[in-house]
């Protein structure tokens, strides 16, 4: 969702704020804004509505120095999207300021309170609450009157606050949404993700909900909401500031999608015994005999992750033969879900910080399951309160449509279905052999994928045009049929669903015509006769669009032609085992959307009105 970045030190903050601003940007946001404190105490605001390059032109036009601030891009939830309502915001007197990440679900009491007591108001934000409850609160420290602001306050937040009645100080809240804190060299950032302060500092810490941080010069402390000292583990991040930048390619979703081998081939490093065919997960709380006593699994994630959760279904009932259910993480707690203490459940997040997410793992938790986290940043909050972690090393993911994150957590979820299969004896040694082989040549095989001879942009001339799409995908490929909808909705704003070949009869039939393409996926593993039958039906249900005039681009194995006569465009992938072949599919899927989104003229890396990591509901 917004952005937050402060930073405290001995450099200039503008060029700090607006540099972490820009890395930013991809979390979605429709203004932005920062505030400093200059060595005469004076508090200086800069905002814009629009994009990041509307605020660098205003602090162009009206420059501003100090030697410390706060920094912001804002998606409005309460509010237009509008110069006005940018953060950061201000208090009464102008002294204090606030940058805000989630919602004061108690602001309409408090501004009716607040302005009872003489407050005046000039948003419709729910985030100038805050600073005039500091306002209210202030007795010279910032802290303190911060920390009786957060006891009124009722949601979920995630604050910066300076003061020019307090200087050189940076006061940090969370509740909910993510904060992190980098430690330099007399120097301290804050941001609400670690890729803003990379270029600067990978020692980091996370704060924990009801955490208060205070930065200066001198160092950082931190508090609970009582106002007793707590202590955080610090954490040496391993990405390169690097592997966040574009590196030639016009996109950073053009790029991570190529950066797909890398992912996978790191996500299997050091989990999977070569000869053995073993696996090895990291150390947990949760012992082997508890893994092989579960009754049933559990999966809870949102968007692309819950399409990953269905693959995995496929894959633990598959291997292990336990029954898996998939919920999304906004409806898992609010229908009471038969949870208990021989349930393991999964929680699926690439930021592990996904408020919806979070809340389904704390309802299992109170109902006695154990929870695991499939997450790409270690430290976060799904990964600190789970049981036991299996960390994704996809690297930063800046594309707010998921790419390489999706394939390195179908990678984790057929490694955790192996180790399940493992544990519970129904994956025996010979089969676990075999299955690690051809596990490891997976990212060999989608960069042959990724090099092959496919000219997406001929085959996108006509297919852009189109105002719907339709995807069909039939038992572990209908979750990818999914996904394929769900990148093509999300960076071209065209109508896409995802569809279940089978039920081709019961309704989607009367969609089809010559304007709507249809986009199959009709890979099989030769060596799998379920999976030969599955493609058998799947040839049917092109036969069927086919009939009726629909035009059909099918993802299909290199080796069975039979497809290649019956549609309009074929996309090979190389040949894999039935569970794998997902991992290699939705690549071509990916790049067909990349294609139709650029030449829409669509902003592929920041679609409107969504954000990388929801983290509030």
């Amino acid at each position: 969702m917004c952005g937050i970045i402060g930073y405290v030190g001995g450099r200039k903050p503008v060029p700090i704020i607006l540099d972490g601003l820009r890395r930013l940007e991809y979390r979605g946001y429709d203004s932005a804004g920062l505030a400093v404190v200059d060595s005469a105490r004076r508090l200086e605001v800069r905002r814009a509505s629009g994009k990041l390059h509307n605020l660098e032109e205003t602090v162009r036009l009206n420059p501003v120095d100090g030697w410390y601030g706060i920094g912001h891009t804002r998606w409005a939830t309460h509010g237009r999207p509008t110069e006005e309502n940018a953060h950061p915001h201000r208090d009464s007197k102008g002294d204090t300021v606030v940058v805000h990440n989630g919602i004061v679900e108690n602001y309409l009491a408090l501004k009716e309170e607040l302005s009872a007591e003489g407050h005046e108001f000039h948003t419709e934000t729910d985030t100038e609450i805050i600073p005039h409850l500091v306002e209210k609160y202030f007795g010279g420290n910032l802290e303190e009157a911060s920390r009786q602001a957060a006891r009124q306050m009722k949601g979920v937040y995630a604050c910066a606050i300076i003061s020019r009645l307090d200087p050189g100080k940076i006061v940090a809240m969370r509740n909910g949404p993510p904060v992190v804190v980098g430690l330099g060299e007399g120097e301290y950032f804050v941001a609400s993700d670690i890729t803003a302060i990379l270029n600067h500092t990978r020692d980091v810490f996370f704060l924990h909900d009801g955490d208060i941080a205070v930065l200066t010069p001198d160092g950082v402390r931190l508090m609970d909401l009582d106002g007793k000292p707590v202590k955080r583990q610090v954490s040496h991040i391993l990405w390169d500031p690097i592997m966040a930048e574009k590196g030639g390619y016009k996109h950073f979703m053009l790029k991570e999608i190529f950066e797909q081998p890398r992912a996978v081939r790191d996500t299997i490093l050091g989990r999977v015994g070569q000869e053995s065919g073993r696996v090895f997960l990291d150390e947990m709380q949760i012992t082997p005999a508890e893994f092989a006593a579960f009754g049933n699994v559990r999966i809870v994630a949102c968007g692309t992750s819950w399409h990953a959760a269905l693959a995995g279904k496929f894959m633990i009932e598959r291997l292990a033969r336990m029954p898996v259910e998939v919920d999304y993480g906004s409806e898992f707690r609010y229908r009471d879900p038969i949870v208990g203490p021989d349930s393991l459940t999964v929680l699926i997040s690439q930021s592990g910080e996904t408020a919806d997410t979070l809340a389904a793992q704390r309802e299992a938790k109170q109902k006695g399951s154990k929870t695991l986290a499939i997450v790409n940043v270690m430290g976060s909050m799904l990964s600190r309160e789970a049981a036991g972690t299996l960390l994704t090393h996809a690297g930063p993911e800046i594309g707010v449509a998921s790419t390489k994150a999706f394939t390195s957590q179908l990678t984790a979820l057929f490694v955790l279905a192996m180790y399940l299969g493992q544990q519970r004896g129904t994956l025996l040694h010979d089969a676990s052999v075999d299955l690690t082989q051809d596990l490891l040549k997976i990212p060999a095989r989608l960069e042959q994928l990724l090099a092959a001879d496919v000219h997406y942009e001929e085959l996108v001339k006509d297919l852009f045009k189109a105002s719907d799409f339709l995807y069909l995908g039939r038992g572990i490929h209908y979750p990818i049929a999914l996904e394929g909808a769900l990148k093509l909705k999300e960076i071209s704003y065209i109508h896409a669903e995802g569809y279940p070949a089978g039920e081709m009869k019961h309704g989607p039939n009367a969609l089809i015509d010559e304007s709507l393409p249809t986009v199959v996926l009709a890979t099989a593993d030769p060596q799998d006769d379920a999976s030969l039958l599955r493609y058998e039906k799947t040839l049917s249900n092109i036969q069927e669009v086919k009939a009726r005039g629909g035009k059909v681009v099918a993802v299909a194995t290199e080796g069975m032609k039979e497809v290649e006569k019956s549609v309009d465009h074929v996309i090979w992938v190389p040949p894999a085992r039935e569970l794998l072949l997902p991992i290699l599919e939705v690549v071509p899927l990916q790049l067909l959307a990349y294609h139709i989104a650029v030449r829409r003229g669509c902003d592929v890396d920041q679609p409107r009105n969504l954000a990388k990591s929801v983290t509030v509901e």
